[in-house]
């Protein structure tokens, strides 16, 4: 056997065990490094998919956008008594326009990422700030923090609110495991409580007679939107890992039960608001990842995709899509914009003229101009 032929056969050979190498190191790296979720086992429900009473349609396709100046993401929007709009941004602050969307200006910073607003009886706007905890800001500016801490554990993801008639102040911590501000911001830290599924959001009170908090729900996935019934005699909650959202009872002989109001969604559910004519609107984020539901009883293979590059894991998908269900929890309007010209639905607001919708990711407010029929 010549020597040239010896030297490529052991070339090859050399390039083999590399390759084998190369493998080996892979399969090590996505079998055992560490990643910061623990995923667990669940089923995942019945997805409906665009069909039925969330039938496609383009109804949010030609939404009016109001500019918000140099800021981003407006995951909430609220009005005060002489017709200002607010929005919580992605930059940390509130944003004020005029009650005809014009002139935007940053009226506030809160040195957080403010979510969830709403204002309580006396004027003050009350914050779910995902850094800070439930914050109250006055109309000269003074900022005060409400709550930071449920039964000794930190609120570490703020995320919505809702304001009862009587001054309690009904509220989510998402995740007490992925905080938000720890792990990156809100959309990086949600992604990691989805994938986990462990059961880490709350629903909370606070009481402003005597500034205590009380947990009333825990061992949600990614607790989300709140928002009162007409008749205060019950709250919901979005529970966006899940794709549901619970009623707790707050009166009546199911005072303090807890059941399922509207399921099977077919997206994430983000905020909800309680609006006219006794109906809730429920903001669709993003529509459910096929791969995270086939993955939802294999928690094995959710870690080994966790440790993949960001590019391939699932994230949220432009869509926009928003609907609005009665106090049985069906369907009454379903307004969708497949092409996402207005994405990543985050709240809706309602008023006797627009309906004002939330973004994860828009340098703008949407709005939406109610038909007479409406």
């Amino acid at each position: 056997m010549s020597r040239i032929s010896v030297t490529t056969k052991r070339g090859k050979l050399n390039r083999y065990l590399w390759l084998l190498l190369i493998v080996t190191l892979i399969v090590l790296y996505l079998t055992t490094w560490p990643v910061p979720i623990e995923p667990v086992a669940w089923e995942a429900p019945f997805n409906p998919g665009y069909s039925g009473a969330f039938e496609s349609n383009e109804l949010l396709k030609d939404i009016q956008k109001l500019p918000l100046g140099d800021n981003h993401g407006p995951e909430d929007i609220a009005l005060d008594s002489q017709g200002h709009i607010y929005a919580s941004t992605h930059e940390g602050r509130i944003v004020r326009l005029q009650p005809d969307g014009s002139n935007p200006e940053n009226w506030v910073e809160t040195g957080g990422r403010p979510l969830g607003i709403d204002f309580d009886n006396s004027g003050n706007l009350i914050v779910a700030d995902a850094f800070r905890g439930l914050l109250s800001i006055a109309e000269d500016k003074t900022i005060i923090e409400l709550a930071t801490e449920a039964d000794g554990i930190p609120i570490n993801y703020a995320d919505d609110v809702d304001i009862a008639v009587d001054g309690k102040i009904y509220f989510s911590d998402a995740s007490t495991k992925f905080g938000a501000k720890e792990w990156g911001g809100t959309y990086e830290a949600s992604l990691l409580d989805l994938m986990e599924h462990g059961g880490h959001g709350r629903l909370l009170v606070f009481n402003p007679t005597d500034g205590s908090v009380q947990t009333l729900l825990d061992d949600l996935n990614f607790a989300n939107g709140v928002a009162l019934s007409y008749d205060q005699t019950y709250v919901l909650v979005n529970e966006t890992g899940t794709y549901r959202v619970i009623r707790y009872w707050l009166n009546g002989p199911q005072k303090g039960q807890s059941e399922t109001f509207l399921k099977d969604l077919p997206a994430f559910p983000d905020n909800i608001s309680t609006g006219l004519d006794n109906r809730y609107w429920v903001a669709l984020v993003s529509p459910r990842s096929a791969l995270l539901d086939q993955l939802s009883d294999k928690p094995f293979l959710r870690k080994v995709i966790q440790r993949m590059p960001a590019f391939l894991r699932p994230k949220a998908q432009p869509y926009g899509h928003i609907i609005a269900v009665d106090s049985g929890g069906n369907v009454v309007q379903n307004l969708q914009d497949p092409q996402g010209t207005y994405p990543l639905n985050t709240a809706v607001t309602e008023t006797e003229e627009y309906l004002y919708i939330g973004s994860l990711i828009a340098p703008n407010i949407g709005r939406l101009s109610k038909p007479v029929d409406f």
